[in-house]
């Protein structure tokens, strides 16, 4: 029987179809798991020192996770190019301390639902900034087209009622999210250019892994504690870990081996599961008109903007 090599493992399309929905789905769990977290390590809303040492602790080991395994990958120890560690340091600062600092306080005072239907901004902030910095990827009538409809989600997600005055925003909350979605999105941008050079597995391995230790070290410096420890608690951060190990390197390998429109046209589905599970794992309202419009729109405006990439491919 002839062995696929690992090109031939990531570029199968019933491969690329699981695996592509395998990296959304742990994504997607992020929103309950890190709610559930909360109250399992006793974080109150206020305890914002404590949930960046919780949010620390989860990316520094999901860093060594990474690193680990791409060493066992290449069977020698994994250390980043001396040429490619000042993009890293960036990468880490935007796509991991900035933005979690946002993410996390943002999930103390709005619901998973909410949460992860705001956060899909992250993928239309993308667009606008790729047009900005880059001259190959402006703004086409898809990309304008499905930020558009994306947006008018985002606004919809805020909207209690028919009329302007019924539209609500929490800053700490909704605001907070909209800034973790823009960090993001400068961070995939410097990703980008640091990644043309250098071995992509390495660079999200090293920036999780600095990124969780810079997080650690700012949660313990003003005040933050886990003080309650239970193997309940113990289990879930793990498993925070592995799925952000396990997301990161099978959707860099996917990008490695495959166009990136090809993948990212799959990034709807992240909004969805983050949705689907906080409503299952937490008991939030979904079925409710507005939030059921609001995913639709945010979901269809990603698919618009991917599928316009993917038919000039």
């Amino acid at each position: 029987m002839k062995k696929l090599s690992m090109e031939g493992i990531f570029t199968k399309p019933i491969n690329v179809l699981l695996l592509s929905i395998l990296c959304t789905l742990l994504w997607g769990s992020a929103y309950p798991s890190i709610k559930t977290g909360y109250e399992l390590f006793a974080l109150p809303t206020n305890d914002i020192p404590g949930k960046l040492l919780f949010a620390g602790v989860r990316f520094f080991a999901a860093g060594l996770i990474t690193i680990i395994l791409c060493s066992i990958q290449n069977k020698r120890f994994m250390l980043p190019e001396v040429s490619a560690r000042r993009g890293i340091l960036l990468v880490s600062l935007t796509q991991t301390v900035l933005e979690y600092i946002f993410f996390y306080i943002s999930m103390s005072n709005t619901t998973g639902v909410k949460g992860s239907i705001l956060n899909a901004s992250s993928s239309f902030f993308v667009v606008i900034l790729a047009h900005l910095f880059y001259k190959n990827d402006k703004i086409t009538l898809n990309k304008l087209t499905g930020c558009i409809i994306g947006f008018m989600g985002i606004i919809m997600i805020n909207q209690t009622g028919l009329s302007t005055s019924s539209f609500t925003f929490n800053f700490m909350g909704d605001g907070m999210m909209l800034l973790a979605g823009l960090a993001f999105a400068v961070g995939s941008l410097i990703s980008k250019k640091v990644c043309q050079t250098a071995d992509a597995m390495v660079v999200t391995g090293y920036q999780l892994g600095f990124g969780g230790l810079v997080l650690m070290v700012i949660g313990l410096i003003t005040g933050g504690q886990l003080t309650r420890i239970t193997t309940s608690g113990i289990l879930l951060l793990s498993y925070m870990a592995l799925l952000s190990a396990m997301a990161f390197s099978i959707w860099t390998a996917l990008a490695k081996y495959n166009k990136m429109s090809k993948i990212a046209v799959y990034n709807f589905l992240t909004p969805v599961f983050g949705a689907l599970l906080s409503a299952l794992f937490l008991g939030e309202a979904l079925l409710t008109f507005r939030n059921i419009l609001a995913l639709l729109l945010v979901s269809a405006g990603i698919g618009i903007v991917n599928v316009g990439k993917e038919l000039r491919k």
